[in-house]
Formats: C-alpha cells, structure tokens, sequence
C-alpha cells in the first residue's frame, strides 16, 4: 500500500522525521541475503544500499538548502523512501530474501512511523489551538496547514498498519507491539468519532443561532460555520481511515460507521451490514426516546392549548357575527342586505384568522415568516389571478353602489331572475323556471343592470287594439270601468287610458295603471282577462289581421273541374 501523502509537495515540519531516520538508513548494518542467488542478492542489497546512502545524502543537503530547492530536495526524499518501501514490499512476497535483513529494514520503518504519529499528534493540537485563537483572515491559512497535517497522520497509521502485516508475514510480529497498535487504533477512532460529534452539535447550533442572529452578526456566525464544515470533512475523513484500520485489527466499528453515515449520508456497503443498520436504529430510536421524554409534556400542553384558543377564537367569532349582525341591520345605517351579510361574514372570519395566528405562536411557530410568506403569496397569487382579483374590485363595487339587492328580480349580464345571494367575485341568480346561475361579478359591473323589483310600485303598460266601427268613448269607458274595479290597481298616481295609435286594421288604446312591485303580473294577466271577458259582452271587436285574395280570370277559359287536372 502507498500512503497518500507520498504525492504532497510539501510539509515543512516532517523534515525533522526524516532528518533522523534517513540518517538512521545510511548508516544501518546490511547483511548479505543467505537463501538467494549472489548476483539476486548483490542487486536487492545494492538497491537498498544505494537509496540508504541517497536518502543520507538528501538530508544533508536539505539542512543547507532554502526556499524551492527544500522543497525540491523535500519531494526526493518522499520518492525515495516510497521506493524503498516499494523494495521491501517485494522482499516481503519474496521468501528467497533474507528475513533478518528484511525484518531490519521494516523495523526502521516503523520507528520512522511511530516518531511520525507522535509529532504529527501533537502538530495538529497546534493548530487546532491557534485555529480558534487566529483571526477570520488567518484561520482559513491555518485550516489547511491542519487539513494537510492530518492527512500526514491518516497516512503514517496506515503505515504502521502496513509494518504490522510486513512482520505478520515475516512471523517477526512482537505481539505485545501487535497488542499496543491495536489500542492505539482503537483510542484514536475513539477520539476522532468523539471529535466528529463535537463538530456535528457545533454546527446545529450555529443553524439555530443563525435563524435568530440579527443581520449585523449573521456573517460572523456563518464564517464561523464555513470553517466547521471544513474541519467536519477533515475530521469524516480521517474517521474513513481509522474506521477500515480498526477493521483490520478486529475492532467493532458498528458505531462508528452509523456515526459515519449520521455526519455524511453517504450510503456505502458497510450500511447493508446487520451490525450497522441495528446500530443505526437503535440509536434513533434511543434519541427519539429521549426526545419525546423531554419534550412530549411541553408539546402536549402547547397542543392543549392551542386547542383550547381555538376554541375560544370560534366562540368569540360566533358571538362577533351575532353583535355585528345587529349592528348592520339598524335602520339608520340603510345597509343592504348584500352589504350586511359581507360584513358578517368578514368579521367572523377576521376574528378567527386572529385567532388561528395566535394559537400557532403558542405552539412555537415564528409568525413573522409566516405573515412574510402571506404577503409573497399574496403577490404570486394576485398576478395568477387577475380575472378573480377583477371578480373581487367588481363585488366591492357593487356592495358599494348596491344597484341591487338579495330578492330583486334583475337583468344583469345576460341573465334574468331573481338574486339568490352575492360573494365577492360572484352573484346567484336564481332565474322563475327554477334554474341557479353564477354570474361573474365582473360582467355584471362592466354590463346593463336592470332592477325590476328595486321600487315598491310599478307601473303596468298594457296595450288593447279595437275595431274602427267601435265607439271610442265607449271603449275608454268600458276600460276605466275595468281597471277601477280591481283592488290591487293603485288609486295614486293615476291610471292613464288614452286612445295611442291609429294602426292599418285597429285602434289601439294604452291602459297603465299604477301597482305594487309584488302585484305587478297579478294584475297584468287579471286586466288581459277581464278586457277579453267584457269586449265580448259588450259587443266590442279585437281586430286580427285578415286579408283578402281576389282571382282574376281571362276571357273565354273556364275554371278547371276538381276531379280533372287543368
């Protein structure tokens, strides 16, 4: 295995690492492998021979150098001793090489490593004081000095793993140090999964006090947020690592991969593991648990209580449509009853719309947004609706003007009958064959209204045609003699009779008495009737329209005979 942070540029501070372990190289013994051939041997030793002195002559001109040309020597040295491990790995597959010189070798590694844990561990306590100590301009500098130190860290365990199987398969493994590695691992997942938890509560409460923070202070908060979610990747990452190297010595990492996949949500197939889908549920199950002992007897009395204002919000409405009913219904006020039953209405719903609001906010819920989102929504809504919002400014017109009222017999766009009851964007009209039509208030603000019914008496036109041989002052008495024998025709005003048009075949006479509004087709067909009653009793004609067809026929032709086709 290549530990990932053999492809890094640069890091400084491992200088000193290699510094004491490369010089350690150069000047280990080499003994001559016994098993293989003398001119195999001779190549292998000359090749770890060769990078040992390398490597010894690179720390002793990196300790001269400066700037690019550290930095250069730097990344020699990290090729150099991933070859070597290269040429141990291959020594280790191969059983004709010496095992004491390979066991050597490997055990130079793994002080190498365990000198690496070391100051890394305590490099990256470093920075993770000065990273909360340092200011905002500084702290993202310092992030990723930490990320890649530990980066470093995740790699030098992993050659310390890599060491461990290097002598398992050499049966050189000390097992008091096998022992000692396997602790190791295990306090340091302990320690990572712990730190991944601190960053997780951290970060929940930078959200909610981010939802509270006033404008001025929201930047700070999610600075300070960037820079955990930043060390929350670092820190998932290097739980990954520990998490399969704790595999590998044998360790329970149940918990640790549903920790995993609580900070992440990345689904791997370590999830399809009984182990960790258990884990996963009982550990939601436990904080729902918890959750629900802490809060349920809050949350039920916030329910009883917004229950209980609901409540009170419908009797109160209730109660307010009654008194307002009797407010708008005064004589002097002269509302219609349109107008009466808008206002009723609107003032049980504002009531309970109040009292609705006021309920959620004893349950917790910010009214703010919610009044915010209202008014947005108002505004989406208004531009997807203008022909309902047109509907809405026409009802309001017509409640203001009242052209008509509930029980009026009107025409209005297009329709005829008698007006059921009015919304805001539409009126019932409810027409004498029974039939309920619904018409937009806007057509009937933009049309003709005709009110039949508004006035309470009504005059009733009726034109009655006679014969040119009758005596006029006869038939006009005979009518006056009719209309003031009905009792619902008025006395005041008047009833007009006059004699009106001298038409081709009659001579019409108008006849227009005065009536209530209620009794105006009682009256129309009582008259009709009596008219056609007495101008037969009295010998008057009602002249219908004849005509008379004179035949012509030439001289000397007879008329064909019926029965004969002419």
């Amino acid at each position: 295995m290549i530990p990932r942070w053999r492809n890094a540029l640069s890091l400084p501070f491992l200088l000193l690492l290699f510094s004491f372990s490369f010089v350690s190289f150069a000047n280990a013994e080499t003994s001559p492998p016994a098993a293989a051939t003398p001119s195999a041997a001779s190549q292998w030793q000359s090749q770890i021979d060769n990078l040992n002195k390398e490597l010894g002559d690179l720390v002793a001109l990196q300790s001269k150098a400066s700037g690019e040309d550290k930095l250069a020597l730097q990344l020699q040295m990290f090729q150099k001793n991933e070859e070597l491990r290269s040429i141990i790995a291959s020594g280790v597959k191969n059983d004709s090489f010496d095992r004491a010189f390979l066991i050597k070798q490997i055990k130079q590694q793994q002080k190498y490593a365990n000198q690496g844990v070391k100051y890394l561990v305590e490099r990256s306590s470093k920075l993770s004081e000065q990273l909360s100590e340092a200011k905002s301009e500084d702290k993202f500098a310092i992030l990723s000095e930490y990320e890649e130190s530990r980066k470093y860290l995740d790699s030098m365990y992993e050659e310390q793993a890599q060491n461990i199987d290097w002598l398992k398969k050499l049966n050189a493994i000390d097992p008091t140090a096998e022992e000692a590695f396997k602790k190791e691992i295990s306090r340091r997942t302990e320690q990572v999964a712990a730190n991944v938890e601190y960053l997780r509560q951290q970060l929940s409460a930078d959200d909610a006090q981010l939802k509270v923070a006033p404008e001025s202070e929201k930047a700070v908060i999610q600075l300070r947020q960037l820079i955990t979610q930043r060390r929350m990747a670092i820190t998932t990452n290097s739980l990954s690592v520990m998490v399969d190297l704790s595999d590998k010595v044998g360790i329970e990492t149940a918990e640790y991969k549903r920790l995993y996949f609580e900070a992440t949500g990345s689904v791997t197939q370590d999830l399809l593991s009984g182990d960790v889908l258990l884990s996963i549920v009982k550990t939601w199950s436990s904080k729902f648990w918890n959750w629900f002992v802490e809060n349920a007897p809050q949350h039920i009395f916030q329910l009883i209580v917004f229950l209980i204002i609901l409540l009170i919000a419908r009797q109160i409405a209730n109660l307010t449509r009654k008194v307002v009913k009797k407010a708008v219904a005064a004589k002097n006020l002269k509302f219609s009853v349109l107008m009466q039953d808008f206002f009723i209405s609107m003032s049980g719903k504002a009531v309970w719309f109040i009292g609705i609001l006021i309920a959620l906010s004893q349950i917790g819920l910010n009214l703010t947004p919610i009044l915010t989102g209202f008014g947005i929504a108002g505004v989406i809504v208004g531009f997807a609706l203008q022909d309902t919002l047109s509907n809405f400014a026409a009802g309001m017109m017509l409640l203001i003007y009242r052209p008509f009222d509930v029980g009026d017999f009107v025409q209005a766009g297009g329709v005829e009958g008698k007006v059921s009851h009015m919304s805001l964007v539409n009126t019932t009209i409810k027409t004498f064959d029974n039939q309920i039509i619904i018409v937009p208030n806007s057509k009937i603000w933009g049309d003709v209204i005709k009110n039949v019914t508004h006035e309470r008496v009504r005059r009733v036109d009726m034109v009655f045609g006679v014969s040119y041989s009758d005596d006029v002052e006869y038939v006009e008495k005979v009518l006056t003699d009719i209309i003031s024998s009905h009792p619902a025709i008025l006395r005041a005003p008047e009833p007009m009779i006059k004699l009106h048009v001298l038409n081709s075949s009659s001579v019409d006479f108008i006849v227009r008495p005065w009536v209530k509004t209620d009794d105006y087709w009682d009256v129309y067909w009582d008259v009709t009737r009596e008219v056609k009653i007495r101008f037969d009793k009295e010998g008057i004609s009602i002249p219908f329209p004849q005509q008379d067809v004179h035949l012509h026929m030439a001289s000397g032709q007879l008329p064909s005979s019926p029965d004969k086709p002419a």
